[in-house]
């Protein structure tokens, strides 16, 4: 895990799904005067650029942030997406991209708070020298720990306004991050119910991602699960052709612009016929009863057809 550098995906396709989302959630929290906490347990650096050596360097945001910046038309949830990667390049050149700490700081008010954890030792000094940077809001109102999120969560929960954001992020260079995820939403759901919990995972190769979304699925709780693959899985069985977004109590206007939006992104995004979504809905169960949960497939592209076994 301590190999990995998010400046090297930054502004890819997954950031795309994962940060569009997160913004909607974080509006819909705006929507109350009553304040919140922002819990980030793997924060990166805060800000890349996409001209570095990193981005720069793989190239991933091409088959991102790029094509939709050259798209026509997006829906809702992606034209707010891009205003707030646009606050952070007033040239209108898109050479800088906002990690989650500054989507987040730059839609908090002054009542709301960031806890940021990371623990990767050089990313950390960049998170701390960007909210440095950023100037008094960003450090007054956020509080960073070099420090392993799944650890450090559960001592925030639950948070002091009882409302609150969770996303959690991890690499998965490390395979035991899919049950350290799973881990972490059940003990923070034990903590904090009614919290709003946002699990990106990486579509791999990897019996562990098929699991554990298998598993986050099965939780008796409301949620909503997105998916985005824009290619194939390659022949070698290596690398990344998609990802999803797991919210667990999604604010309820997250549905609507998802069945939007996902269409659409797997349009423009797609690298070959291997592009497809879905978009699932789970629900909790009344007491008393004996089932988990009920689950609706929403909505999904036609070649993504659930088998029986999987409804």
């Amino acid at each position: 895990m301590f190999s990995y550098r998010h400046a090297f995906h930054a502004g890819n396709h997954a950031d795309v799904l994962k940060h569009a989302i997160l913004v909607q959630i974080l509006d819909y929290f705006n929507r109350k005067e009553g304040a919140y906490w922002v819990i980030d347990t793997h924060a990166g650096g805060g800000l890349y650029a996409l001209d570095g050596d990193w981005a720069g360097q793989s190239g991933e945001v091409k088959d991102g942030l790029d094509r939709l910046l050259a798209a026509s038309e997006p829906p809702a949830l992606i034209s707010r997406y891009l205003q707030a990667v646009a606050a952070f390049n007033p040239d209108g050149q898109a050479n800088i991209y906002p990690g989650s700490p500054c989507l987040a700081l730059q839609s908090m008010r002054p009542q709301d708070h960031l806890r940021l954890f990371e623990l990767h030792t050089t990313e950390i000094e960049v998170l701390q020298d960007t909210l440095a940077h950023l100037g008094k809001k960003a450090t007054r109102h956020t509080q960073v720990a070099h420090e392993d999120g799944f650890h450090g969560l559960l001592r925030l929960l639950p948070p002091p306004p009882r409302r609150g954001i969770i996303l959690i992020d991890p690499p998965y260079e490390d395979k035991q991050d899919y049950r350290h995820v799973l881990t972490a939403v059940r003990e923070g759901l034990q903590r904090f119910a009614q919290g709003c919990f946002a699990i990106w995972y990486p579509q791999v190769q990897r019996v562990q991602a098929h699991e554990m979304a298998r598993s986050l699925e099965r939780l008796p709780v409301d949620w909503l699960h997105a998916s985005l693959s824009v290619c194939k899985p390659s022949e070698d069985g290596l690398g990344m052709h998609g990802s999803g977004m797991f919210i667990v109590n999604p604010p309820w206007t997250l549905q609507a612009e998802l069945e939007e939006a996902l269409p659409w992104l797997a349009q423009v995004l797609a690298q070959d016929s291997g592009a497809r979504f879905s978009l699932t809905r789970g629900t909790a169960a009344p007491q008393g009863s004996s089932r988990a949960q009920g689950q609706a497939p929403l909505s999904e592209s036609p070649r993504q057809k659930r088998s029986p076994s999987r409804r």
